[in-house]
């Protein structure tokens, strides 16, 4: 019964130190927070402030018809971008449009390279040639569509397409 006694007493003496050494490191800790932090009162007016600052929207939402007299001032939309207007070379339309049909031939459009097919419509003159390609034309041998079928490219850049297709078909 001795040893059960004794066991208990340790056991009591243990527990209770461990129990006021809790309560120091509470207390300190305690102390430590009132000397290094910002001490706000639940009912004064600069802790209801911080709270109301924290809690903003981010914004406001407002139905058809609502009244925006006292709505922050609105950002007008900036308007839509003017685009770069860019001129393409003749080479670098025909790579983009013409070679569909006229690197090989497709629909009797003539080949880049047979400067036989050329010849015929190179008599007729440079400015027929322009003519056709920026109108369109259907002849014996196939049709050709206004522009080569990409009416977002300007007049001049299918002339040079035009001239560069014949100046490499003489070659």
């Amino acid at each position: 019964m001795k040893r059960d006694q004794k066991f208990f007493d340790m056991y009591s003496l243990v527990i209770g130190v461990l129990a006021i050494f809790a309560l120091g490191i509470f207390v300190l800790a305690m102390k430590m927070s009132e000397l290094t932090q910002e001490v706000f009162t639940v009912g004064t007016d600069e802790y209801q402030a911080e709270i109301r600052a924290r809690m903003k929207p981010f914004g406001e939402v407002y139905m058809p018809g609502d009244d925006l007299a006292g709505a922050a001032e609105q950002a007008t939309p900036a308007g839509a971008p003017e685009p770069v207007a860019t001129t393409l070379t003749g080479p670098q339309v025909y790579n983009e449009a013409c070679i569909a049909c006229h690197g090989t031939g497709i629909g009797g459009a003539p080949a880049l390279s047979s400067a036989e097919a050329w010849a015929a419509r190179v008599e007729q003159g440079m400015e027929t040639l322009q003519q056709h390609a920026l109108e369109g034309f259907t002849g014996s041998a196939g049709y050709m569509p206004p522009k080569g079928g990409r009416l977002d490219l300007s007049d001049q850049e299918i002339r040079d397409a035009v001239e560069y297709m014949v100046s490499q078909a003489q070659e």
